[in-house]
């Protein structure tokens, strides 16, 4: 996924006490106002509201999927440890078949270690889970682009594994991978990721984005063939006073609010490109009102359009 110049609005919309219909609504909205892309979670539930309904990522894409037409679709970002990588890619191919090739496949190693626990699932140390997710987007690669998957790793593997349909998009869906461990993330995002996601409450772009160019050149890769997308949390308002009253909640959504934007329309604006300029070119965005209808139309409405590219 070389560059392109384009600069993308996306909205993350975590399921947490959604029903479909709502999360459905929300798509549309978005497809309707010109937004790039929607983006679910991967989690069994919300972390402090755990009663909370939590619709599972894989069939709620495949559903949005059947009822949009433009939107894509992505993950931020599916956990490598709770699926078998061999059926993950199965059920990946499905989405993007039935999107007709609009699906965007985001990757992680999972962080919220009461939630493995709960299902199961062992919640091994940082390096092993990195492993994990080395392993697991190769099995993924293969299940896309090969006629028969053969990986045999320490954690998975697949013998002569079929998986047909493929993928519409070739090779196969853009894959983004989110993380800022400038050791080992870096350097697997360097290898294997189209876009690389960072997290809301990274410490430094610039250097960050240097550490992933030196990974990029000691394996042999081109930078610019990896796009840059940003969790952004957004507080907007009216005015200046209307926004500092929203900021009173939105401040304590750590640690997305250590890297948050907090403007008024017009000065979102100069603050995005004070963003774009340090290389991110994909916003993926939630705003601090739970995104409601009338702000994502806002934005869409009064800053997205100085970005549009005919």
């Amino acid at each position: 996924m070389a560059r392109d110049g384009k600069i993308r609005f996306g909205i993350f919309s975590p399921q947490s006490g959604l029903s479909f219909d709502s999360l459905l609504q929300r798509a549309q909205l978005c497809e309707r106002l010109g937004y790039h892309s929607i983006w679910l979670d991967d989690h069994m539930w919300t972390r402090a509201m755990p009663e909370l309904d939590h619709l599972d990522v894989i069939p709620a894409l495949a559903a949005l999927a059947a009822q949009t037409q433009r939107l894509r679709l992505g993950t931020l970002v599916i956990c490598n440890a709770y699926r078998n990588p061999a059926m993950l890619a199965k059920a990946l191919c499905a989405i993007d078949q039935i999107s007709k090739g609009r699906l965007d496949v985001g990757l992680g190693i999972g962080w919220m270690r009461e939630e493995f626990g709960a299902y199961g699932f062992e919640y091994p140390k940082v390096g092993v889970r990195l492993k994990q997710l080395e392993e697991g987007l190769q099995v993924l690669k293969a299940m896309f682009t090969e006629p028969k998957a053969t990986f045999k790793g320490r954690y998975f593997s697949v013998a002569d594994a079929y998986n047909n349909p493929k993928p519409v998009q070739k090779p196969h869906p853009p894959i983004t991978i989110g993380g800022a461990g400038k050791k080992v993330m870096l350097r697997i995002v360097a290898k294997y990721a189209d876009r690389w996601n960072i997290p809301g409450g990274y410490p430094d772009i610039a250097d960050l984005t240097a550490t992933l160019k030196a990974h990029c050149t000691a394996v042999g890769r081109d930078f610019d063939q990896i796009e840059i997308s940003e969790q952004l949390l957004v507080c907007m308002g009216s005015s200046a006073e209307d926004v500092e009253r929203k900021w009173q909640f939105a401040s304590r959504m750590k640690p997305f609010a250590t890297t948050a934007i907090k403007r008024t329309p017009p000065e979102l604006v100069a603050a995005l490109k004070e963003r774009i300029a340090k290389g991110v070119t994909t916003f993926v965005m939630f705003f601090s009102d739970g995104s409601s209808p009338q702000t994502i139309e806002t934005f869409a409405k009064e800053v997205m359009p100085p970005f549009a590219v005919s």
